[in-house]
């Protein structure tokens, strides 16, 4: 029982750290840029563009690299030390266009490390049938970086200054990069044996050929169009709070902060459900969901019921996030690295698609941005359904003993 904690607690502190330094620069990026650097608006919006674009080609390719290797500690310390570097310098830069050869360079490079690191784990945890729970509790420890990262970097910044806050996290990034050195296998783990003939409930995970290119191109732009919606509900959300029900910004952070404490408990609790129930049907309702939110978000005509839909909201996040990255890795289970990257650039990709939607909702209404979140939720159920995966790929095998013969019987189970 120790020794599976003692394998993950390095993940965990990694992820931890990571997601400290992320979510205490990221959240106030367009504030540091606009005041701090002195950016034009251009100048902003070119940066909030070049960023995740960068961010997502160095990703695919580090996640191509990656599959090619006998073991990612090296790459993980490698991308954990160019983010600490990259954070430190923007400390003391207030040159625009040098922080933008930074971010489509060294912040870029720094952006792999949360895929690699998923991929390690997945690596890792080759053959243990409790693997998607252990990847949906590393992604819920992202999750509580996310709760008191932005409230450190405000208690940063009326303290000192930007400075402060990227500085922190570098020392994150430094720690990262530590404990991966220190504590991560040098080499990738064997692959699992059968089990033994006197096990008395053996069960293991075989890794079956990978889906065709179609299943991934259409499961992946589904994971596109619902991290557009969950952007544009994010992002909207003050704004219609404001104008349509005039409610205050102390509303929006409550509501907020609501969503991301129920997000928590969900993503432990799918993770169990994922032990018992198959993966697909539960990833099935994570659009569904997603849709749910946004139809009551665009009806509503009181605070109260958007605070209530939160529930729909962090269970939709809960499903695509914490089981989305072991669904897409089943799909490409000889790329691990590959197939996290995949699943990750999902993320900026759909917050890209997402800002033109809100820049236009300024126009026509904060309601309808929701009922255009509801459609792109109603899209992305439809690609599920037509990005269904074979019976051939990843499977459990469980044997199971015949009474008085000491015989074995085994069954294979699809857990896609």
């Amino acid at each position: 029982m120790l020794a599976p904690v003692r394998r993950q607690l390095p993940l965990a502190l990694v992820f931890l750290c990571v997601g400290l330094a992320s979510a205490m620069a990221v959240p106030f990026l367009t504030l540091f840029l606009t005041d701090a650097v002195r950016a034009s608006p251009l100048q902003v919006t070119a940066y909030l563009i070049a960023a995740p674009l960068s961010a997502v080609t160095v990703s695919l390719l580090m996640g191509h690299y990656s599959d090619r290797l006998s073991s990612r500690r090296g790459l993980i310390v490698a991308t954990a030390v160019t983010g600490a570097v990259g954070t430190l310098l923007t400390a003391v830069i207030r040159d625009y266009y040098l922080l933008l050869a930074l971010t489509v360079t060294a912040t870029a490079a720094a952006s792999a490390l949360v895929p690699q690191v998923f991929a390690h784990a997945r690596t890792s945890l080759q053959g243990s049938p409790s693997a998607v729970m252990t990847m949906s509790t590393l992604r819920t420890v992202l999750s509580l970086s996310w709760v008191g990262g932005p409230f450190l970097a405000t208690v940063l910044l009326s303290a000192g200054s930007f400075t402060a806050v990227y500085v922190f996290a570098a020392v994150m990034y430094v720690v990262a990069a530590v404990v991966a050195w220190r504590m991560f296998p040098t080499a990738a783990p064997a692959a699992p044996a059968a089990p033994a003939a006197d096990s008395p409930d053996p069960a293991h995970t075989v890794a079956g050929p990978d889906e065709n290119r179609r299943v991934i191109v259409l499961t992946v732009a589904a994971f596109v169009l619902l991290q557009c919606t969950g952007n544009l509900s994010l992002q909207a959300l003050p704004l219609f709070l404001k104008s349509e029900l005039n409610a205050g910004l102390g509303d929006s952070g409550l509501i907020l902060g609501l969503c991301a404490g129920l997000e928590i408990p969900l993503m432990l609790g799918f993770g169990m459900l994922a032990a018992r129930y198959r993966l697909r049907l539960l990833m099935l309702g994570g659009p569904l969901l997603s849709l749910a939110y946004a139809l009551v978000v665009a009806s509503a005509s009181g605070t109260w019921q958007v605070a209530a839909a939160q529930l729909l909201n962090a269970s939709s996040i809960a499903l695509l996030q914490g089981l989305g990255i072991s669904y897409v890795q089943d799909m490409v289970p000889s790329r691990p690295g590959h197939a996290s990257t995949l699943f990750t650039s999902a993320g900026p990709v759909g917050a890209m698609l997402a800002g033109p939607i809100l820049g236009a909702a300024a126009g026509f209404g904060y309601r309808e941005a929701y009922l255009i979140g509801a459609a792109l939720a109603g899209v992305a159920f439809v690609l599920f359904l037509l990005a269904r995966p074979s019976l051939t790929g990843p499977r459990v095998i469980r044997t199971t003993r015949i009474r008085h013969t000491g015989k074995q019987s085994a069954e294979l189970e699809p857990t896609v």
